[in-house]
């Protein structure tokens, strides 16, 4: 699609037997438009892909091509944000590609545990998440999402180079040999800099259970999201897809 818009957020929401991602989406959107009551926001569904459906995750590159911003901030459907995050365009505005690294806690601390990112470290790829990624349209941008579409499609090929790789990539695993490829530093911004998201997974925020929900506190009030009387920031992900029914 020829971009006919200067910037924008861009939520693919492919919906799966499993989860409602569309649903997912809506709260993300209202969500940023409580703090950005003008932010053009693009929920992105299957029947809208340029290419048609390749299956789930196997459907990014083609954001790419389905967004109608000249500048993009593309982000994963079920997180809530929870405080303004319009100073990111700043932040990336002289860049034309740029991966979010790391992920924090609910206590806004950089999250060390690496259960989740054993197949990144073994395999010395860049600690990337594509929850938040942004472009503007440009060669490095084309580069980078062709990059992401081979990798995708000749998997069988590129696991065969790596240490145990899962039978079929994630997202995050096929930004990471993208990153590479294209050189980390045209993609990602030094390390420390940059938005990064609250992580709502059991080894990270320390529950007993995958479900947070059955054991930390959360409320919503006029936008702002607090879990266990902590004042969240930015973007939680958080994880539990039921959640997003209370958001």
């Amino acid at each position: 699609m020829k971009p006919i818009k200067e910037k924008g957020y861009l939520i693919p929401a492919f919906n799966t037997d499993d989860v409602d991602y569309v649903a997912c989406a809506e709260v993300l959107k209202r969500s940023i438009l409580h703090w950005h009551p003008d932010a053009d926001i693009t929920i992105l569904t299957k029947d809208m892909l340029p290419y048609a459906d390749q299956g789930g995750q196997a459907n990014d590159w083609q954001c790419f091509f389905a967004s109608p911003y000249r500048q993009t901030v593309k982000l994963e459907a079920d997180m809530y944000c929870a405080g303004p995050i319009d100073h990111w365009w700043k932040l990336f505005e002289h860049r034309d590609v740029v991966i979010s690294k790391g992920c924090r806690n609910y206590y806004d601390e950089k999250s060390s545990v690496r259960d989740y990112r054993r197949l990144f470290d073994i395999n010395f790829l860049p600690d990337v998440y594509n929850a938040i990624t942004y472009w503007r349209m440009s060669q490095t941008a084309q580069q980078f999402f062709a990059c992401v579409r081979s990798i995708f499609e000749e998997w069988d090929i590129v696991k065969s180079i790596l240490k145990f790789p899962d039978e079929y990539p994630t997202t995050d695993v096929v930004y990471g040999i993208a990153a590479i490829i294209m050189g980390e530093n045209q993609v990602c911004l030094p390390d420390n800099i940059g938005p990064t998201i609250v992580h709502m997974k059991k080894k990270i925020i320390g529950t007993q259970s995958e479900d947070w929900t059955r054991e930390l506190v959360w409320e919503i009030e006029s936008g702002s999201l607090k879990i266990n009387t902590v004042a969240q920031f930015g973007l939680v992900h958080y994880h539990v897809k039921d959640w997003c029914q209370h958001g």
